[in-house]
């Protein structure tokens, strides 16, 4: 019972992180409708720059920076290269984030190397222990960044003229346009906030246990993937949920690798995609997205 509450504590934290990167999938799609698949490379970048300049300017600082750095990484690939395809269809849009990953994501290994780099955090390898129960400081410090961060997000997207402006967009992209809404400023605005959020993930995924950011640190961002569609990717609510089924789900598996031997090694890492297909299987749509309807 220990050992299932270690890694349910666990699997919430994780979770909470994936939740960050999948919001930043959502906000992207419910601005453009536009799958990103150069999250991942945002998220890199914002890794990166926290891990170069923690030792010159301290954590916190390197940490803020590299926030900015990277929303500023995202805003640029919006306004350089997505705004230039505006009008195109929604596929060959997504085909052009993959392009734009690939490569943002090789400058950036490029600049890694086989190095892995430490970001400076002040959590170190700590632990609370409560009772039997054992929990690394960066695993509470995870989910209480992610909750609060979500938290500032929701309300921002409720009751701010940009949260109006996005959902109006997201409903009738046509209509908002009609109705004064600066279309290119909500996508530059997603794009830049999913880099931010992207970049606070990085931290957390980054710092112990793991060892630090290394050339395959943006391979995480694959992982919240199944969360954003489990949810629904035009659901913010969906991201929440989505990222902490699958950050439980992954726990889970892995802590329990060795009882579950007979479906062979990496069930880990599997176990998120499995789930993903269960729930697809049952809701297309995911648990929260919109079902569309065509009258034929």
């Amino acid at each position: 019972m220990t050992t299932f509450a270690e890694l349910l504590l666990n699997g919430i934290s994780l979770g909470s992180v994936y939740a960050l990167i999948a919001l930043g999938f959502v906000v992207i799609f419910r601005a453009t409708e536009v799958v990103n698949f150069a999250h991942a490379s945002l998220l890199l970048a914002g890794g990166y720059v926290t891990a170069v300049l923690h030792e010159d300017i301290g954590f916190w600082p390197a940490l803020l920076v590299g926030i900015a750095g990277a929303a500023a990484v995202g805003a640029a690939v919006e306004f350089l290269v997505m705004r230039r395809y505006r009008g195109a269809d929604h596929s060959v849009l997504a085909i052009v984030t993959i392009g734009v990953d690939i490569l943002l994501t090789t400058e950036l290994t490029r600049r890694i190397g086989t190095d892995v780099l430490a970001l400076g955090d002040p959590w170190g390898d700590a632990v609370l222990t409560l009772g039997p129960i054992s929990l690394a400081h960066t695993r509470i410090a995870a989910f209480l960044a992610a909750g609060l961060l979500i938290t500032a997000f929701l309300l921002t997207f409720r009751y701010t003229s940009w949260g109006v402006a996005m959902r109006a967009a997201a409903e009738s992209a046509e209509t908002a346009a009609l109705m004064g809404v600066r279309l290119g400023r909500v996508s530059l605005g997603a794009w830049a906030v999913a880099g931010g959020l992207a970049a606070v993930a990085a931290l957390f995924l980054t710092v112990f246990p793991t060892p630090g950011l290394e050339r395959a640190t943006s391979l995480a961002a694959l992982k919240a993937f199944p969360a954003a569609i489990l949810g629904g990717l035009d659901s913010t609510t969906g991201a929440l949920v989505g990222g902490l089924l699958i950050g439980i789900t992954e726990s889970l598996a892995t802590g329990y690798q060795s009882d579950l031997a007979f479906l062979g090694r990496g069930l880990g890492d599997l176990a998120p995609y499995l789930v993903m297909i269960a729930v697809l299987l049952v809701r297309p749509a995911g648990l929260f997205g919109t079902k569309e309807l065509a009258r034929v």
